[in-house]
Formats: C-alpha cells, structure tokens, sequence
C-alpha cells in the first residue's frame, strides 16, 4: 500500500463499515479487564500526626506503640512508589511494606 510517498508502505488497516475510516489496531490487551487493587500495609517509625496523615489520603492509619502503620488498596506499582516517594519527601523512616492480598475479599 503507497502512503503517498515513493518508496514508502504502510500495513493495510480495517475499515470501519459504517463510515469509511481507517480503524486504530486493536492490541492483545485492549480488552483485559484492569486488574483490582492491591491490599497493602505500610509501616512508619513514629506517630503521625494529622498534617502527615494528610499525604496519605487513600490509607487508613493506626497506632502501634511507637509506629504508625498505614493499610490501603493501591491501584498499581506506580501507586505504591508514589507512597514511598511521599514517605521519603517527609523524612519519614519506612519500617515495612507488605502486600496482603491481591484482590478484594468476597462478600
């Protein structure tokens, strides 16, 4: 197929049936359903306090003696580094990072 250009091809692609157009390539994970989010616990040296909590808006906190450890659903990896990304930013000491399910519980 010429593209208008010498020497120049390109692979054919679908037509869409009802307007003419040139359909985009459907890749082999256009319809993979998104994966659920993942169930983590996160633990900090220290209490934090209410303006530190607030950097953590999708973790539920709690107080464990001298920690605080931080549990919530984080969509992907990318989420995750993000938390850690803030920990770092605040000066915080990471004790811990565990993941404790892979997928909500079921009803």
């Amino acid at each position: 197929m010429n593209c208008g250009r010498p020497g120049t091809s390109a692979a054919p692609r679908a037509q869409s049936q009802d307007s003419g157009v040139a359909d985009s390539p459907i890749g082999p994970d256009a319809h993979r359903v998104p994966a659920p989010p993942n169930l983590y616990t996160i633990r900090i040296r220290g209490r934090l306090g209410v303006t530190a909590l607030s950097a953590f808006p999708t973790m539920v906190a709690a107080l464990d003696g001298s920690e605080t450890p931080l549990t919530g659903r984080l969509q992907d990896q990318s989420a995750v580094f993000g938390v850690l990304a803030q920990i770092e930013a605040l000066g915080l000491e990471l004790l811990k990072l565990r993941q404790i399910s892979s997928r909500p519980p079921q009803p």
